[in-house]
Protein backbone atom coordinates (compact mmCIF):
# COMPACT_ATOMS: atom_id res chain seq x y z
CA UNK A 1 0.00 0.00 0.00
CA UNK A 2 1.36 3.64 -0.31
CA UNK A 3 0.65 7.05 1.55
CA UNK A 4 0.40 10.59 0.58
CA UNK A 5 1.27 13.39 2.93
CA UNK A 6 0.08 16.56 1.98
CA UNK A 7 1.37 19.54 4.34
CA UNK A 8 2.87 23.06 3.06
CA UNK A 9 5.08 22.69 6.13
CA UNK A 10 7.91 20.19 6.19
CA UNK A 11 8.79 19.40 9.76
CA UNK A 12 4.79 18.55 9.94
CA UNK A 13 5.81 16.04 7.58
CA UNK A 14 8.54 14.85 8.88
CA UNK A 15 6.75 14.43 12.40
CA UNK A 16 3.99 12.41 10.30
CA UNK A 17 6.75 10.25 8.57
CA UNK A 18 7.84 9.35 12.21
CA UNK A 19 5.26 8.82 13.97
CA UNK A 20 3.51 6.63 11.69
CA UNK A 21 3.52 2.57 12.07
CA UNK A 22 3.65 2.19 8.24
CA UNK A 23 5.15 -1.34 8.30
CA UNK A 24 2.50 -2.58 10.55
CA UNK A 25 -0.16 -0.81 8.28
CA UNK A 26 0.86 -2.57 5.19
CA UNK A 27 2.26 0.61 3.78
CA UNK A 28 5.74 0.37 1.67
CA UNK A 29 5.86 3.65 0.13
CA UNK A 30 5.30 7.43 1.79
CA UNK A 31 4.94 10.69 -1.02
CA UNK A 32 4.77 13.95 0.21
CA UNK A 33 2.83 16.88 -1.37
CA UNK A 34 3.32 21.17 -0.08
CA UNK A 35 -0.40 21.45 -1.72
CA UNK A 36 -3.14 20.04 -3.42
CA UNK A 37 -1.94 20.84 -7.00
CA UNK A 38 1.36 18.98 -6.31
CA UNK A 39 -1.08 15.96 -4.29
CA UNK A 40 -3.15 15.70 -7.50
CA UNK A 41 -0.05 15.26 -9.33
CA UNK A 42 1.24 12.36 -7.64
CA UNK A 43 -1.99 10.74 -6.99
CA UNK A 44 -2.73 10.51 -10.86
CA UNK A 45 0.95 8.97 -11.14
CA UNK A 46 0.81 6.38 -8.33
CA UNK A 47 -2.94 6.07 -6.60
CA UNK A 48 -2.13 6.21 -2.74
CA UNK A 49 -4.45 4.45 -0.75
CA UNK A 50 -4.35 6.34 1.79
CA UNK A 51 -4.21 10.08 1.96
CA UNK A 52 -3.35 12.48 5.16
CA UNK A 53 -3.78 15.84 4.03
CA UNK A 54 -3.96 19.50 5.86
CA UNK A 55 -6.43 21.85 6.13
CA UNK A 56 -4.75 25.08 5.40
CA UNK A 57 -2.25 25.15 2.78
CA UNK A 58 -1.89 28.17 0.23
CA UNK A 59 -2.45 27.32 -3.70
CA UNK A 60 -5.05 24.86 -2.94
CA UNK A 61 -6.09 23.93 0.61
CA UNK A 62 -7.40 20.67 2.16
CA UNK A 63 -10.72 20.97 1.78
CA UNK A 64 -10.38 22.15 -1.75
CA UNK A 65 -8.65 19.06 -2.30
CA UNK A 66 -11.06 16.69 -0.57
CA UNK A 67 -13.76 18.01 -2.85
CA UNK A 68 -11.86 17.44 -5.74
CA UNK A 69 -11.05 13.47 -4.65
CA UNK A 70 -15.13 13.44 -4.57
CA UNK A 71 -15.36 14.89 -8.39
CA UNK A 72 -13.07 12.28 -9.67
CA UNK A 73 -14.64 9.15 -6.93
CA UNK A 74 -11.14 8.49 -5.75
CA UNK A 75 -11.53 5.10 -3.71
CA UNK A 76 -8.46 6.14 -1.29
CA UNK A 77 -9.03 7.38 2.38
CA UNK A 78 -8.32 10.09 3.72
CA UNK A 79 -7.76 11.50 7.11
CA UNK A 80 -7.56 15.48 8.07
CA UNK A 81 -5.09 17.15 9.58
CA UNK A 82 -5.49 20.64 11.44
CA UNK A 83 -4.28 23.13 13.62
CA UNK A 84 -7.70 24.64 13.82
CA UNK A 85 -10.23 23.33 16.72
CA UNK A 86 -13.07 24.54 14.01
CA UNK A 87 -16.37 22.91 13.36
CA UNK A 88 -17.13 23.75 9.89
CA UNK A 89 -13.81 21.98 8.60
CA UNK A 90 -14.56 18.94 10.42
CA UNK A 91 -17.70 19.17 9.46
CA UNK A 92 -16.95 19.82 5.88
CA UNK A 93 -14.28 16.71 6.27
CA UNK A 94 -16.91 14.40 7.04
CA UNK A 95 -19.11 15.18 4.57
CA UNK A 96 -16.63 14.40 1.84
CA UNK A 97 -15.95 10.89 4.08
CA UNK A 98 -12.86 11.63 5.48
CA UNK A 99 -11.85 8.96 8.20
CA UNK A 100 -10.59 10.84 10.52
CA UNK A 101 -9.89 14.96 11.24
CA UNK A 102 -6.91 15.29 13.54
CA UNK A 103 -5.56 18.11 15.88
CA UNK A 104 -2.30 18.96 15.55
CA UNK A 105 0.14 19.02 17.62
CA UNK A 106 -0.34 15.22 15.94
CA UNK A 107 -0.46 12.57 18.92
CA UNK A 108 1.36 8.97 18.32
CA UNK A 109 -1.48 7.26 19.57
CA UNK A 110 -4.26 9.06 17.85
CA UNK A 111 -2.19 9.11 14.63
CA UNK A 112 -2.00 4.83 14.07
CA UNK A 113 -5.65 4.23 15.53
CA UNK A 114 -6.92 6.54 12.16
CA UNK A 115 -4.57 4.88 10.32
CA UNK A 116 -5.77 1.28 11.34
CA UNK A 117 -9.25 3.00 10.78
CA UNK A 118 -8.33 3.98 7.34
CA UNK A 119 -6.54 0.78 6.18
CA UNK A 120 -9.32 -1.40 7.49
CA UNK A 121 -12.38 1.01 5.62
CA UNK A 122 -10.07 0.55 2.11
CA UNK A 123 -9.27 -3.01 2.38
CA UNK A 124 -13.36 -3.64 3.08
CA UNK A 125 -13.96 -1.52 -0.07
CA UNK A 126 -12.02 -2.80 -2.03
CA UNK A 127 -12.76 -6.38 -1.15
CA UNK A 128 -16.77 -4.86 -2.30
CA UNK A 129 -14.89 -3.74 -5.64
CA UNK A 130 -13.84 -6.69 -6.31
CA UNK A 131 -17.08 -8.85 -4.94
CA UNK A 132 -18.84 -6.24 -7.55
CA UNK A 133 -16.52 -6.57 -10.67
CA UNK A 134 -16.30 -10.41 -10.21
CA UNK A 135 -20.38 -10.44 -10.11
CA UNK A 136 -20.07 -11.94 -6.89
CA UNK A 137 -22.96 -10.06 -5.21
CA UNK A 138 -25.44 -10.48 -8.49
CA UNK A 139 -24.37 -14.09 -7.89
CA UNK A 140 -25.75 -14.00 -4.01
CA UNK A 141 -28.87 -12.06 -4.87
CA UNK A 142 -29.56 -14.54 -7.90
CA UNK A 143 -29.25 -17.15 -5.10
CA UNK A 144 -31.44 -15.99 -2.14
CA UNK A 145 -34.19 -15.56 -4.88
CA UNK A 146 -33.88 -18.65 -6.67
CA UNK A 147 -34.37 -20.20 -2.87
CA UNK A 148 -37.26 -18.09 -1.83
CA UNK A 149 -39.10 -19.02 -4.77
CA UNK A 150 -38.29 -22.31 -4.80
CA UNK A 151 -39.79 -22.49 -1.09
CA UNK A 152 -42.98 -20.50 -2.62
CA UNK A 153 -43.18 -22.94 -5.56
CA UNK A 154 -43.37 -25.76 -2.46
CA UNK A 155 -45.54 -24.03 0.14
CA UNK A 156 -43.08 -23.49 2.18
CA UNK A 157 -42.35 -20.09 3.93
CA UNK A 158 -40.47 -17.38 1.97
CA UNK A 159 -39.25 -13.73 2.20
CA UNK A 160 -42.48 -12.20 0.33
CA UNK A 161 -40.28 -8.50 0.60
CA UNK A 162 -37.43 -10.51 -1.47
CA UNK A 163 -39.31 -11.63 -3.85
CA UNK A 164 -41.68 -8.59 -4.27
CA UNK A 165 -38.65 -6.26 -4.45
CA UNK A 166 -37.30 -8.02 -7.68
CA UNK A 167 -40.20 -7.25 -9.50
CA UNK A 168 -41.87 -4.06 -10.73
CA UNK A 169 -45.14 -2.74 -8.98
CA UNK A 170 -48.06 -4.35 -10.56
CA UNK A 171 -52.10 -5.36 -9.88
CA UNK A 172 -50.97 -8.93 -10.83
CA UNK A 173 -48.47 -11.04 -12.35
CA UNK A 174 -48.35 -13.90 -15.36
CA UNK A 175 -46.60 -17.28 -14.29
CA UNK A 176 -45.05 -19.17 -16.75
CA UNK A 177 -42.75 -21.98 -16.25
CA UNK A 178 -39.46 -22.79 -18.69
CA UNK A 179 -38.29 -25.98 -19.30
CA UNK A 180 -34.98 -26.78 -20.94
CA UNK A 181 -33.46 -30.04 -21.98
CA UNK A 182 -31.22 -31.39 -19.48
CA UNK A 183 -27.85 -31.68 -21.49
CA UNK A 184 -28.16 -28.25 -22.05
CA UNK A 185 -26.81 -25.32 -19.45
CA UNK A 186 -29.52 -23.16 -19.08
CA UNK A 187 -28.25 -20.55 -16.38
CA UNK A 188 -26.96 -17.85 -18.70
CA UNK A 189 -29.96 -17.64 -20.75
CA UNK A 190 -32.09 -16.97 -17.44
CA UNK A 191 -29.60 -14.50 -16.49
CA UNK A 192 -30.20 -12.75 -20.23
CA UNK A 193 -33.40 -12.99 -19.49
CA UNK A 194 -33.97 -11.60 -15.79
CA UNK A 195 -31.42 -8.72 -17.08
CA UNK A 196 -34.01 -8.11 -19.91
CA UNK A 197 -37.16 -8.02 -18.31
CA UNK A 198 -35.51 -5.54 -15.27
CA UNK A 199 -34.48 -3.31 -18.28
CA UNK A 200 -37.60 -3.46 -19.48
CA UNK A 201 -39.77 -3.14 -16.01
CA UNK A 202 -41.36 -6.24 -17.32
CA UNK A 203 -40.60 -8.71 -14.44
CA UNK A 204 -38.28 -11.09 -13.71
CA UNK A 205 -36.95 -14.84 -14.05
CA UNK A 206 -35.82 -17.12 -11.64
CA UNK A 207 -34.01 -20.49 -11.47
CA UNK A 208 -36.10 -23.34 -9.28
CA UNK A 209 -32.96 -25.01 -6.83
CA UNK A 210 -34.63 -28.30 -6.77
CA UNK A 211 -34.40 -28.41 -10.42
CA UNK A 212 -32.01 -26.41 -12.68
CA UNK A 213 -33.93 -27.40 -15.98
CA UNK A 214 -36.71 -25.47 -14.57
CA UNK A 215 -37.35 -21.99 -14.52
CA UNK A 216 -40.18 -19.82 -13.49
CA UNK A 217 -41.09 -16.27 -15.15
CA UNK A 218 -43.41 -13.59 -13.38
CA UNK A 219 -44.17 -10.94 -15.67
CA UNK A 220 -46.82 -7.85 -15.15
CA UNK A 221 -49.68 -9.42 -16.19
CA UNK A 222 -51.19 -9.24 -20.08
CA UNK A 223 -47.47 -8.39 -20.98
CA UNK A 224 -45.76 -11.96 -21.35
CA UNK A 225 -46.55 -11.66 -25.55
CA UNK A 226 -43.18 -9.79 -25.72
CA UNK A 227 -41.52 -12.00 -23.51
CA UNK A 228 -42.22 -14.79 -24.86
CA UNK A 229 -41.24 -12.63 -28.54
CA UNK A 230 -38.15 -12.32 -27.17
CA UNK A 231 -37.19 -15.97 -26.20
CA UNK A 232 -38.27 -16.78 -29.58
CA UNK A 233 -35.49 -14.98 -30.58
CA UNK A 234 -32.94 -14.60 -28.40
CA UNK A 235 -32.75 -18.44 -27.30
CA UNK A 236 -31.14 -21.05 -29.31
CA UNK A 237 -31.79 -23.66 -27.33
CA UNK A 238 -35.17 -25.24 -27.44
CA UNK A 239 -37.36 -24.90 -24.38
CA UNK A 240 -41.20 -25.67 -23.32
CA UNK A 241 -43.45 -23.09 -22.03
CA UNK A 242 -46.56 -23.48 -19.59
CA UNK A 243 -47.87 -19.84 -19.24
CA UNK A 244 -51.21 -18.75 -18.34
CA UNK A 245 -52.20 -18.28 -15.21
CA UNK A 246 -52.10 -15.01 -13.20
CA UNK A 247 -51.50 -14.12 -9.49
CA UNK A 248 -52.91 -11.39 -7.72
CA UNK A 249 -50.72 -12.18 -4.67
CA UNK A 250 -47.52 -13.51 -4.45
CA UNK A 251 -48.98 -16.39 -1.85
CA UNK A 252 -50.78 -17.66 -5.09
CA UNK A 253 -47.37 -18.79 -6.31
CA UNK A 254 -47.76 -22.63 -4.84
CA UNK A 255 -51.05 -22.97 -6.49
CA UNK A 256 -50.33 -21.75 -10.10
CA UNK A 257 -47.01 -23.73 -9.89
CA UNK A 258 -48.79 -26.58 -9.06
CA UNK A 259 -51.52 -26.23 -11.86
CA UNK A 260 -48.50 -25.66 -14.60
CA UNK A 261 -46.24 -28.60 -13.51
CA UNK A 262 -50.06 -30.87 -14.08
CA UNK A 263 -50.04 -29.23 -17.28
CA UNK A 264 -46.87 -30.02 -18.25
CA UNK A 265 -47.05 -33.42 -17.22
CA UNK A 266 -50.01 -33.27 -19.59
CA UNK A 267 -47.86 -31.94 -22.20
CA UNK A 268 -50.26 -28.67 -22.81
CA UNK A 269 -47.32 -26.82 -23.71
CA UNK A 270 -45.65 -24.57 -26.18
CA UNK A 271 -42.25 -25.76 -27.89
CA UNK A 272 -40.05 -23.09 -29.01
CA UNK A 273 -37.30 -25.45 -30.68
CA UNK A 274 -34.43 -23.23 -32.42
CA UNK A 275 -31.06 -25.20 -32.95
CA UNK A 276 -27.77 -25.01 -34.48
CA UNK A 277 -27.37 -26.92 -37.47
CA UNK A 278 -24.54 -28.95 -35.36
CA UNK A 279 -26.80 -29.45 -32.30
CA UNK A 280 -29.54 -30.16 -34.48
CA UNK A 281 -27.65 -33.32 -36.10
CA UNK A 282 -26.30 -34.32 -33.12
CA UNK A 283 -29.73 -34.52 -31.58
CA UNK A 284 -31.17 -36.43 -34.54
CA UNK A 285 -27.73 -38.97 -34.22
CA UNK A 286 -29.15 -39.51 -30.36
CA UNK A 287 -32.54 -39.68 -30.96
CA UNK A 288 -31.14 -42.60 -34.01
CA UNK A 289 -29.15 -44.78 -31.16
CA UNK A 290 -31.81 -44.22 -28.91
CA UNK A 291 -33.90 -46.18 -31.40
CA UNK A 292 -31.55 -48.55 -31.91
CA UNK A 293 -31.54 -49.61 -28.35
CA UNK A 294 -34.37 -49.66 -27.18
CA UNK A 295 -36.40 -50.79 -30.36
CA UNK A 296 -38.27 -53.59 -28.47
CA UNK A 297 -40.16 -51.46 -25.74
CA UNK A 298 -42.86 -49.06 -27.10
CA UNK A 299 -41.29 -46.33 -29.25
CA UNK A 300 -43.56 -43.08 -30.16
CA UNK A 301 -42.74 -39.67 -31.85
CA UNK A 302 -44.65 -38.62 -28.38
CA UNK A 303 -42.03 -40.62 -26.36
CA UNK A 304 -39.13 -39.34 -28.19
CA UNK A 305 -40.45 -35.60 -27.90
CA UNK A 306 -40.52 -35.90 -24.01
CA UNK A 307 -37.12 -37.21 -23.87
CA UNK A 308 -35.41 -35.45 -26.36
CA UNK A 309 -37.04 -31.93 -25.95
CA UNK A 310 -38.23 -31.52 -29.62
CA UNK A 311 -41.66 -31.48 -31.32
CA UNK A 312 -43.33 -34.91 -32.49
CA UNK A 313 -42.81 -32.71 -36.16
CA UNK A 314 -39.56 -31.99 -36.07
CA UNK A 315 -38.65 -35.18 -34.99
CA UNK A 316 -41.02 -37.04 -37.45
CA UNK A 317 -39.60 -34.63 -40.53
CA UNK A 318 -35.74 -35.60 -39.16
CA UNK A 319 -35.84 -38.67 -38.47
CA UNK A 320 -36.37 -39.53 -42.28
CA UNK A 321 -34.10 -37.13 -43.55
CA UNK A 322 -31.77 -39.07 -41.41
CA UNK A 323 -32.63 -42.67 -41.66
CA UNK A 324 -34.16 -42.74 -45.13
CA UNK A 325 -38.05 -44.18 -43.43
CA UNK A 326 -40.50 -43.27 -40.85
CA UNK A 327 -39.70 -44.07 -37.26
CA UNK A 328 -42.06 -47.03 -36.95
CA UNK A 329 -40.85 -48.12 -40.48
CA UNK A 330 -37.41 -47.88 -38.47
CA UNK A 331 -38.13 -50.01 -35.65
CA UNK A 332 -40.60 -52.93 -37.44
CA UNK A 333 -37.25 -53.26 -39.60
CA UNK A 334 -34.92 -53.48 -36.25
CA UNK A 335 -37.03 -55.76 -34.96
CA UNK A 336 -37.24 -58.58 -37.85
CA UNK A 337 -33.90 -58.11 -38.47
CA UNK A 338 -33.14 -59.26 -34.70
CA UNK A 339 -36.13 -62.00 -35.13
CA UNK A 340 -33.86 -63.69 -38.29
CA UNK A 341 -31.33 -63.43 -36.28
CA UNK A 342 -33.07 -65.27 -33.44
CA UNK A 343 -35.13 -68.17 -35.64
CA UNK A 344 -31.75 -68.48 -37.62
CA UNK A 345 -29.52 -68.87 -34.24
CA UNK A 346 -32.11 -70.68 -31.70
CA UNK A 347 -34.59 -72.86 -31.62
CA UNK A 348 -37.50 -69.83 -29.43
CA UNK A 349 -40.87 -70.69 -30.42
CA UNK A 350 -42.73 -67.66 -32.47
CA UNK A 351 -44.64 -66.59 -29.51
CA UNK A 352 -41.44 -66.15 -27.45
CA UNK A 353 -39.68 -64.37 -29.91
CA UNK A 354 -42.55 -62.17 -30.73
CA UNK A 355 -43.04 -61.23 -26.80
CA UNK A 356 -39.05 -60.34 -26.64
CA UNK A 357 -39.71 -58.00 -29.17
CA UNK A 358 -42.99 -56.08 -27.73
CA UNK A 359 -45.56 -58.18 -29.55
CA UNK A 360 -47.95 -59.84 -27.62
CA UNK A 361 -49.69 -61.15 -30.73
CA UNK A 362 -47.72 -63.65 -32.14
CA UNK A 363 -49.93 -64.50 -35.58
CA UNK A 364 -50.10 -60.13 -35.57
CA UNK A 365 -46.13 -60.81 -35.55
CA UNK A 366 -46.35 -63.46 -38.25
CA UNK A 367 -48.45 -61.78 -40.37
CA UNK A 368 -45.94 -58.57 -40.44
CA UNK A 369 -43.03 -60.60 -41.25
CA UNK A 370 -44.43 -62.30 -44.05
CA UNK A 371 -45.18 -59.18 -45.26
CA UNK A 372 -41.76 -57.70 -45.04
CA UNK A 373 -39.86 -60.80 -45.98
CA UNK A 374 -42.42 -62.45 -48.05
CA UNK A 375 -42.86 -66.06 -46.00
CA UNK A 376 -43.87 -66.79 -42.81
CA UNK A 377 -41.11 -66.73 -39.90
CA UNK A 378 -41.89 -70.68 -39.58
CA UNK A 379 -40.86 -70.77 -43.60
CA UNK A 380 -38.11 -68.50 -43.58
CA UNK A 381 -36.61 -70.80 -40.27
CA UNK A 382 -36.85 -73.83 -42.19
CA UNK A 383 -35.57 -72.26 -45.46
CA UNK A 384 -32.68 -70.20 -43.86
CA UNK A 385 -31.68 -73.60 -42.05
CA UNK A 386 -31.92 -75.89 -45.30
CA UNK A 387 -29.51 -73.46 -46.88
CA UNK A 388 -27.08 -73.60 -43.84
CA UNK A 389 -26.90 -77.58 -44.02
CA UNK A 390 -26.88 -77.31 -48.44
CA UNK A 391 -23.58 -74.71 -47.33
CA UNK A 392 -22.08 -77.12 -44.93
CA UNK A 393 -22.35 -80.26 -47.01
CA UNK A 394 -20.63 -78.46 -49.78
CA UNK A 395 -18.13 -76.98 -48.32
CA UNK A 396 -17.21 -80.79 -46.70
CA UNK A 397 -16.79 -82.04 -50.20
CA UNK A 398 -14.52 -79.42 -51.79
Amino acid sequence: MKALIVDDENNVRKIIRFLGQWEKHGITEIFEAKNGFEAQRIIDLECPEIILTDVKMPKNNGIEFIEWLGTISYPGKVIMISGFDDYSYMRKALQHGCVDYLMKPIEDQLLNEALTRAVNAWKLEEEERRNVESGFYEEVKSFRLNREITSACHGESFDLNAIASSLPQADAYDLTLLYFHQTHHSEPYIQHLSRELDARGLGNAYTLQNDPHVSMILSVVGEFFEVEEWITQQFDIPVRLVSGYSIRSLQEIASSYQSAQRSMAEQNYRAIHRLADLDDARRMQDIVTFVEEHYTEELSLDKLSTRFFLSREHISRRFKQKVGVTLSSYVIQLRINQAKQWLIETDEKMYSIALKLGYQDEIYFSKLFKKHVGMTPIEYRNVERKNRITSEVRMANV
